[in-house]
């Protein structure tokens, strides 16, 4: 059995994935060790994320590690990886994927449409504003960066209605004591973003042994469904922080994908919805389909930065 290093962001739902895919790799007799890696995300949180327009931000540290052979493997958030690896870089294993949806957090109102007039929601996703001010043209909506427990410590203190989380976040956690509070949002209401829900497992391309170590983890629903996602990603030429959600399912031998791109500010929603069985071909076909319908303008104005990101609390 082999020894190997597992290279992962120091946040609390970070090393909770790190170690959940340890504990998996020491039952089949592995040594293991984590170590933390601070990317340029974690550094920088004083800013909306869709301000900071850097590729690759909570992984490319990793990314570095991993080529320079401190790490063996990097443990990533999927939705967090860009669309493109580099050649020396390989995804060796999506493994079984969580929830996928979005989660209204909130100790006082269960859903979206019970939130009061102007109430402000946090969040630093600006594909979770655009569908919300869809929803409710009135919300403010206000960035909200930090791990888990910092946000919800600011939900608590009042400084917000509610807040939007990843269910899958708030899944592996367990976090007993706001169990009453999380209300998870269906998907024809806030498309997630692509790979949301599910983790990836990145190697060095020529590193065989690490490849075929982590090889039993891989889910193959996870890995078509998620590759279907990024390949509509890429053809829009999107990354995590822009209003682009994707999701894609499994559904009688086929692949079924929605997907979402809407204007900041939520005055335009695009939706495309297809079903297929090749899944970066149907990604594609999907995201051709929105840039023929205006995705391109959206995009555009977002990457100009002239639409406006969340104000800053």
């Amino acid at each position: 059995m082999t020894q190997l290093r597992i290279g992962s962001r120091g946040s609390q739902l970070a090393l909770w994935q790190a170690n959940h895919v340890a504990g998996l790799l020491r039952a089949r007799g592995h040594s293991v060790e984590i170590k933390i890696i601070k990317t340029t995300g974690d550094k920088i949180l004083d800013v909306a994320l869709a301000q900071v327009g850097t590729k690759g931000m909570f992984t490319k540290e990793i990314e570095e590690a991993l080529a320079a052979g401190e790490i063996d493997l990097a443990v990533h958030s999927l939705k967090d990886l860009p669309t493109e690896l580099g050649p020396q870089f390989a995804l060796a294993a999506i493994p079984e994927r969580e929830d996928a949806r979005d989660v209204l957090v909130s100790a006082k109102h269960a859903s979206i449409a019970e939130l009061p007039q102007n109430a402000v929601v946090g969040t630093s996703s600006l594909r979770r504003q655009a569908q919300l001010k869809a929803r409710r043209p009135d919300l403010q909506v206000v960035a909200l960066r930090g791990n888990v427990d910092t946000r919800l410590r600011k939900l608590a203190a009042g400084e917000f209605e509610a807040i939007i989380l990843a269910a899958a976040g708030l899944n592996r956690l367990a976090l007993a004591q706001i169990a009453d509070w999380q209300h998870p949002i269906e998907l024809d209401e806030m498309c997630p973003a692509a790979g949301q829900g599910a983790l990836a497992l990145e190697v060095r391309a020529s590193d065989a042994a690490t490849s075929e170590a982590v090889r039993f983890l891989d889910n193959p629903a996870a890995r078509a469904t998620t590759a279907c996602e990024r390949a509509m990603l890429a053809q829009l030429g999107g990354g995590c922080q822009v209003p682009i959600g994707a999701h894609a399912r499994m559904q009688a031998g086929e692949i079924e994908l929605r997907g979402v791109v809407a204007h900041p500010d939520g005055s335009l929603v695009l939706r495309e919805q297809q079903c297929g069985s090749e899944p970066e071909a149907l990604g594609r076909a999907v995201g051709e389909k929105l840039l023929a319908r205006g995705a391109d303008r959206i995009l555009r104005a977002v990457y100009a930065a002239s639409a406006a990101a969340p104000q800053q609390p």
